[in-house]
């Protein structure tokens, strides 16, 4: 421990970006909340990478002439995310002789014991540990200078809907989801009659996921007053940062971790549109789920992604399907306290 009044450096940090512009965010944010120096690596990878990852093990092998050089002075933390991330993560650690504690977000895929910090969320259905912390809400959430900035932009042009302004944020297809015509159009049905019975309009937007097919089933679903946005490529009017801005309430589909989320944030009321998964999660119990769990925890199993758990979660926090919506979790607060904790002695 340093001498009563002498300085210590903040720890160094890297952050090892990856290709998913959400674990990017939610890293960057983190990094930016801990308030010590960082820099950024970007990893790119090649045909390795597709190795399990207990195989990979602690090596770089699964890095491509892309990727940013990694060399010593090595960081005193690294914050990673997701599966390709944990190899090198570890790789960094045994280059700086176990120096290095490693903080990863989402899930490894290796085995948990090779991480100081797991930071999770419930449909990721990463294992119980002392070293997993279970968070209700993503560590990103739209900045409030950029959600005020977009409804200065926007206000003026909706200011001749009448109110309440219902948000309707609209996903789409992903690797558990189909959102196909019928069912967009039923979501557009539910919104309309919203509005209808509380007198407003609808502020729809469209998402990079949302079929097309869709998009126009949920537009001819609407009658009730609405701007509508359909989702555009690199559009800097997009007005998503003022619909959570500006709206009164939310209807936010359930494919996705962040438009949930990002309304939640709000501290405004959130109903859940809900539909079938591809493919249902199995929830087993005694010896086989015993053993689910083991194959998770040694990176040898990547379950299905379970968005029933993460929703249940978020009605459990009060903050979705509630009239009077619960306060926000500090999620971020509670990340920055564990990881200092780790740098404590």
């Amino acid at each position: 421990m340093p001498a009563s009044g002498q300085a210590t450096e903040p720890p160094r940090v890297w952050v090892l970006l990856g290709e998913g512009a959400g674990g990017n965010a939610q890293m960057i944010a983190l990094a930016e909340a801990l308030g010590w120096p960082y820099e950024t690596r970007q990893l790119s990878w090649n045909r390795l990478n597709h190795l399990p990852n207990p195989i990979i093990g602690a090596r770089a092998c699964t890095l491509d002439r892309a990727a940013d050089t990694l060399a010593a002075p090595w960081p005193d933390l690294v914050i990673a995310a997701s599966r390709r991330s944990a190899p090198i993560a570890r790789w960094i650690k045994k280059q700086s002789g176990g120096r290095t504690k490693l903080v990863h977000l989402l899930h490894t895929q290796m085995p948990l014991h090779h991480f100081d910090l797991v930071v999770t969320l419930a449909q990721f259905r990463v294992p119980d540990a002392p070293n997993v912390q279970r968070n209700t809400l993503p560590l990103n959430v739209v900045a409030p200078e950029r959600q005020a900035e977009a409804a200065d932009r926007w206000q003026g042009r909706l200011a001749a809907l009448p109110r309440p302004w219902i948000a309707v944020l609209v996903g789409g297809n992903s690797s558990s989801y189909r959102l196909d015509a019928a069912t967009a159009a039923r979501l557009g049905r539910q919104a309309d009659a919203a509005a209808r019975e509380a007198g407003g309009s609808l502020l729809v937007t469209t998402s990079r996921r949302t079929p097309t097919a869709a998009a126009e089933a949920l537009v001819a679903a609407i009658d009730v007053p609405a701007e509508i946005y359909r989702w555009r490529s690199g559009d800097a009017d997009n007005p998503y940062g003022a619909f959570l801005a500006l709206a009164d309430r939310f209807i936010v589909t359930g494919d996705s971790a962040s438009l949930p989320a990002e309304a939640a944030a709000t501290g405004r009321p959130v109903r859940l549109f809900e539909w079938p998964a591809k493919k249902q999660v199995r929830r087993g119990s005694g010896t086989l789920a015993r053993w689910h769990q083991r194959l998770v925890y040694w990176g040898w199993l990547k379950p299905r992604r379970d968005f029933g758990a993460f929703h249940a979660t978020l009605r459990a926090a009060g903050l979705v399907d509630n009239a009077t919506p619960a306060a926000v979790p500090d999620d971020m607060a509670a990340t920055v306290a564990r990881i200092q904790a780790l740098f404590a002695n």
